[in-house]
Formats: structure tokens, sequence, C-alpha cells
């Protein structure tokens, strides 16, 4: 696994692998290439590792009532070796929970270009 020592500080954050990212731990939009919403460089302790997370195809649903339903089925999701992943900083999961799915109830999408449609 890719350690700190493998990024290189910058002004605007931090590069790893030719890749521009916030900073440790702070998610960013993946690029239009990608299949996923976000990214981020995740860390834990010295060990570091880029995480994809949110589906780009998928619209939103916010709603509180989404929300809460979401943050309980998606606490009992598992790894592999049978941990849960909600806590765990390498997993998409935990990021989805605390970025996508965060806050209060509404939703967070932008509206679309042209505004709403006519009757």
């Amino acid at each position: 696994m890719a350690t700190a020592k493998d990024t290189k500080r910058t002004k605007g954050g931090v590069v790893y692998r030719g890749e521009r990212f916030p900073g440790f731990n702070k998610p960013k939009r993946a690029p239009s290439s990608s299949k996923k919403k976000m990214r981020v460089l995740a860390k834990k302790g010295d060990q570091i590792k880029v995480v994809e997370f949110g589906q780009k195809g998928y619209g939103h649903n916010y709603s509180s009532k989404a929300r809460a339903s979401y943050m309980a089925r998606s606490a009992g999701i598992r790894d592999k070796d049978g941990q849960l992943t909600k806590n765990d900083k390498f997993s998409a999961n935990y990021w989805a929970r605390k970025v996508l799915w965060a806050g209060k109830g509404g939703s967070k999408a932008s509206p679309k270009p042209g505004g709403p449609r006519k009757k």
C-alpha cells in the first residue's frame, strides 16, 4: 500500500500519481471520464489510498426519508473480511455516507440548465 511519502505537497494541496487533490481526506469531483461522482485521497495513519464513490449516472434524492433509509441500509455493509465499512476511511461507503448523504434533508442538486419545464 502507498504511504504519505509517495505524495508531494504543493500550494494547492497534494499531488499523488500526477493528480492534484485539495488535501488528504478532502473529497473532490471526479473527472468527466470517471464513472464515479467524487474521489478522495484517503489517509489512515501513514497509509494512503484513492477512493472513488457515488455513481455518476444516478440522480439526486437526498430527502430526509431517503437519507434515513440509506443510512440505515448502508450501516450494515461489510467488506470481504466481515468488517463494517461505515467507519473505514478506505471504503466508498464511508465517504458516500459522510459526503453525499450527510446533513439535513432536502435535495442538494442544482436545477437543470434552462430551469423547470413549462406546462
